[in-house]
This record gives structure tokens, sequence and C-alpha cells, in this order.
């Protein structure tokens, strides 16, 4: 969930980003900061009640945090009139520069697989040593044989 404020923006405008977002499944919606102090208050997203100031509009999205993120500073460096104000990524508050941080990611499958890279290398270094180490007895068995046979 990211936290903006839209003012300024445009109906026009905010149609635009709406639109952006709802591409990429993500909603946006602006909310009555008394009623999202009410909704959110005794969840896990009751830290955002410090960031519920002034007109607030929320990118809220159900698969991938980073995406929601990545769109949002995306449409707010075509119109600097969108301003981030914070977020919540995975119950952890955030700022504005953490959410700008989280954007800069590479997408989820990047960062699994990433992932399985770095599990799958050791794996492949002990293949390539045992490998070697059959290699070897097999050249020192051959080797041994041709001198016998010399």
């Amino acid at each position: 969930m990211v936290l903006t404020d839209y003012k300024g923006l445009t109906v026009a405008e905010l149609f635009e980003l709406r639109r952006l977002l709802r591409g990429a499944g993500i909603e946006y919606k602006v909310v009555k900061n008394t009623l999202a102090r009410a909704a959110s208050a005794k969840t896990s997203l009751s830290v955002i009640s410090d960031l519920l100031k002034g007109p607030v509009g929320i990118a809220i999205g159900y698969a991938d945090p980073a995406q929601v993120a990545k769109k949002v500073i995306e449409y707010s460096k075509k119109n600097n009139k969108l301003k981030v104000s914070g977020g919540v990524v995975e119950g952890r508050l955030c700022n504005a520069e953490d959410i700008k941080s989280i954007a800069a990611l590479p997408p989820r499958e990047i960062l699994l697989s990433m992932l399985a890279g770095v599990f799958n290398a050791p794996l492949s270094k002990m293949a390539g040593a045992l490998s070697a180490t059959v290699s070897s007895f097999a050249y020192a068995v051959k080797a041994l044989e041709s001198k016998r046979s010399s």
C-alpha cells in the first residue's frame, strides 16, 4: 500500500493515474482521513495514522508490493504534482525514500531467480569438484596403466 498526496492533480490526471494502476491490478482510492484512521485502528495498518494528513490517495496492490511502488513512482516522475507520502509493505511502515528504494528493486520473478541461482551455486561447485576428482582419478589410473605397459 502506497499513500500519496494528490493535491493539484486535475480530474483528468487522476483518471489517467487510476487507468495506469488498474492496468497493473492496483486500486487507487481517495480516502477521507477520519474514516481511514477509524478503519485502520486496531489492525496492522494502524501505523499509517500519522500519514493521514491533507488530501490522501491510497494505491493498494494485492500481489506484488514492489509493483505498487513502481507504478506510483513511475506516474509521479511523469507528473510531479503527485507526491508519495509513504506506505506499508509487509506490515512495516515505510517513508517516501523507502518506497522509492522498493520501486528500484527488480521484479519479483527476477529476485526469485537470483535467489535460486544463489542456492544452486554451491551445488554446482560441488558437482564440479566431484567431477574433477573423478577425472583426476581416471587420468591417474590411465597414467599408471600406460606406465606398466611400457
